[in-house]
């Protein structure tokens, strides 16, 4: 019987030997992947952090300055989607509802910082769609005068651009502030057209939607072909007027950049006070939009509330098209949530304080803003994999799987700024072992594209 029992003992280790020694050979090729990675010249200059756990074990298989703070770009997304998802729930639905007081024709918006009102990411959200509802709501109520319109702010934050972020992306479409109303993503589209010259001037052909009360200049030359698009919209703080410098190519007669709203606020109330003329209500010439964060008197009769999509999917297309716009709008309602005002350091408090409560130490979490264009962020990589494996274990971790990109064959959410470049995710390798990983580099030397294949390398070594 002993000798049965070693029999059947042995067996059992030969079976299982595979599966423990998988995770062995993945941390030798991970180790020496990284190594080559290190010693390559893009890299003299630099300081990176990589951190690999064991999905089902939750061991760490490789890990490298994983408790070294560093700039995270964009793969902060997934701390901010997963705490959303924690706290908010992927039901969540943002609310925006529209009021009327006949005594004072006063048209009256109570927004909730809805980073969707507007989107073309969604048939229901559509500017087209979103005015024509309120619309409707309009004549059904008999409303033929509208002499003020009132946007109540109260308890959300006024200051729209968080901590750290440049001027160079202010302006621009992923730079767009966070807004108590925000309108089709706070972005707006202009169309340029270069000649055949190098270094002649581009000029605007136009802009859409048209900006109320702001103008652009050009001060673009043209490059040359396939130079891409380098042009940066600058619009000064308190200033109506823009400009946008720098390149695109030659022989572009409608090329297209992005930019964003100085005033989503003013850019959306005129948007439906001109609709609204068009459709027969009359309009008090000059009407003033008044935003105000009093508590309006009673007297006003709700026309519409307008929901958003659920969170599940709007953080689908927060890491998928990585909008910075909707991780700005998630910290500040986390901020509501728990202190009932909106503000990005409250938010983030909430953020950091749950994730205390599971593990990880709030120095891992040195962040000032909830999207990662930031450079003054500071996260660490175990921290980082820690939130992929509380995720893992979460009813929702489904739509948060989902929202991560497919790149090199990984489900991982990528992050890009000057000298930072960074990549957050999962995969599971050959024998059905899967993994969480972080990897981070920070002050490489010359372009992010060549870097991007050397640190693909290193995460092939998990495939």
């Amino acid at each position: 019987m002993f000798v049965a029992a070693i029999r059947i003992l042995f067996f059992c280790i030969i079976v299982c030997l595979p599966g423990l020694a998988w995770p062995q050979n993945v941390a030798a090729k991970l180790a020496t992947a990284y190594q080559v990675f290190t010693t390559d010249a893009q890299l003299q200059s630099s300081l990176s952090s990589v951190c690999v756990l064991d999905a089902t074990t939750g061991k760490v298989i490789f890990e490298k300055n994983s408790k070294i703070g560093l700039v995270p770009a964009s793969t902060q997304k997934v701390i901010t989607s997963a705490s959303a998802y924690a706290l908010l729930g992927k039901n969540f639905k943002f609310q925006t509802s529209f009021a009327y007081a006949k005594n004072k024709a006063s048209l009256l918006i109570l927004p909730s910082g809805d980073p969707t009102l507007g989107s073309w990411r969604w048939v229901a959200t559509s500017e087209n769609e979103i005015i024509k509802k309120i619309s409707q709501a309009v004549q059904k109520a008999g409303i033929t005068t509208i002499n003020e319109f009132i946007i109540q702010t109260k308890n959300r934050e006024e200051g729209t651009i968080p901590d750290g972020w440049i001027w160079q992306d202010l302006g621009n479409y992923y730079g767009a502030g966070w807004s108590p109303l925000n309108w089709r993503e706070n972005q707006f589209d202009v169309i340029l057209k270069s000649g055949s010259q190098l270094k002649s001037p581009v000029s605007i052909v136009r802009i859409s939607p048209a900006i109320y009360n702001y103008t652009l200049k050009s001060e673009l030359t043209a490059a040359a072909a396939n130079s891409g698009d380098q042009a940066y919209i600058y619009f000064p703080l308190q200033a109506a007027s823009g400009t946008i410098r720098g390149t695109i190519p030659v022989n572009q007669p409608k090329f297209k950049i992005s930019g964003a709203m100085p005033d989503p606020m003013q850019q959306f109330a005129r948007t439906l006070l001109d609709t609204l003329a068009r459709n027969g209500v009359k309009i008090l010439k000059n009407a003033p939009v008044r935003i105000t964060k009093e508590t309006l008197p009673v007297g006003y009769t709700t026309l519409l509330t307008l929901s958003s999509p659920p969170l599940d999917s709007v953080i689908y297309w927060l890491n998928r098209k990585s909008i910075n716009l909707y991780g700005e709008a998630l910290v500040k309602t986390l901020a509501v949530k728990k202190e009932g005002t909106g503000s990005t350091s409250q938010g983030l408090e909430f953020i950091r304080d749950f994730w205390k409560k599971n593990g990880i130490p709030n120095s891992e979490l040195n962040m000032v803003d909830g999207s990662g264009l930031s450079p003054l962020n500071r996260v660490t990589t175990q921290a980082q994999v820690r939130v992929l494996q509380y995720a893992l274990q979460q009813p929702w971790f489904s739509g948060f799987y989902a929202s991560l990109p497919q790149l090199n064959n990984l489900k991982m959410k990528s992050g890009t700024l000057h000298g930072a470049k960074g990549f957050c995710g999962y995969h599971t390798g050959r024998d059905g072992h899967q993994y969480l990983f972080s990897f981070l580099v920070n002050n490489y030397n010359g372009s992010a594209g060549t870097l991007v294949p050397k640190m693909y390398k290193v995460l092939d070594a998990l495939k």
